[in-house]
């Protein structure tokens, strides 16, 4: 005796097997996450990796931060400012200053640019960017961004000043201004 399934039954299975390959897609063993994060230092954008200038700039923020008795960490965190068109389809590092009690604050991000005079040119555009109306919607009431140029790489960082969880975090911006030059955000 074969059953045989109405068009509602086969729809109903269809519904079962779909469910049940998307949920096997989106775990790996033991319910765990497959997605894998990129090694310390690689691009979150685009599929070429951030190369040694970027290197150069992180040891920069870090000698710069450690004035402020800061530490910067790698990050592997979902992060992504408002960034210019050029700014989203550059190599970037991603990176973090610890702050203990705003662990979701302090991201500090380093763009790779091919020559300091592409860096300057993205970087121009990008402060031109940060003060349009869609940014202003996109980042919290009061948000600065600071914006520096170390040789062929653009520092960006973002942080609003009214209502800091952490202490520490005033200090990163004076620390930021030890390095490169500054490429200013009109308001």
């Amino acid at each position: 005796m074969a059953a045989r399934l109405t068009f509602r039954g086969r729809w109903l299975a269809c519904l079962l097997v779909g469910a049940t390959l998307i949920a096997g897609a989106c775990s790996g063993s033991a319910g765990q996450p497959s997605a894998v994060a990129p090694p310390a230092g690689a691009s979150l954008g685009p599929a070429r990796s951030a190369g040694p200038a970027v290197v150069q700039t992180r040891a920069e923020l870090v000698r710069a931060l450690g004035t402020r008795n800061l530490v910067l960490q790698d990050s592997q965190a979902p992060f992504r400012p408002p960034e210019d068109a050029t700014f989203t389809v550059t190599p970037r590092a991603l990176y973090q200053v610890i702050l203990p009690e705003a662990p979701t604050e302090g991201f500090i991000l380093v763009y790779d640019f091919a020559d300091p005079v592409g860096a300057a040119d993205a970087a121009r555009a990008q402060a031109a960017y940060l003060a349009t109306g869609p940014v202003k919607v996109q980042s919290p009431l009061g948000a600065r961004h600071v914006l520096r140029l170390v040789g062929s790489t653009v520092v960006l960082y973002s942080w609003v000043p009214d209502g800091v969880d952490d202490p520490r975090q005033p200090d990163i911006e004076p620390a930021l201004e030890l390095v490169g030059t500054g490429v200013p955000v009109p308001s």
